[in-house]
């Protein structure tokens, strides 16, 4: 993905992760970022240094709690999403289809008629 794309990124990651574990149930922080890869062909490319301070972030807030269990030999971290993380990615996902029409009312060209006259 390209440097100018990551800053639309940055601004939904919330929203990506809150959505993809309100789908899956549960998750670890690679199988998001495959996710999000094979889900945009990979054109999205997440990085931990990216996901996990979202990850955290969303635990304090009380929209997600996680689970560690032993996977050969190793401790992996599931993370799932409360009530509230579920409503929450509702809420975000109508506000980012919401915002993503109204860019689309503004970027389109404008009428031949002039405004205001």
């Amino acid at each position: 993905m390209e440097s100018s794309s990551y800053e639309f990124l940055r601004g939904t990651l919330k929203t990506i992760v809150l959505k993809l574990l309100a789908e899956q149930g549960r998750m670890y922080g690679y199988q998001i970022t495959q996710s999000v890869k094979e889900r945009t062909g990979g054109e999205i490319l997440l990085t931990f240094g990216a996901l996990y301070p979202v990850l955290h972030k969303l635990e304090q807030e009380g929209m997600l709690v996680t689970e560690s269990e032993e996977v050969e030999g190793r401790l992996r971290k599931y993370y799932s999403v409360t009530p509230l993380g579920s409503q929450t990615a509702d809420e975000k996902v109508s506000e980012f289809e919401r915002f993503v029409g109204l860019m689309r009312i503004l970027l389109q060209s404008p009428p031949d008629v002039a405004l205001g006259q």
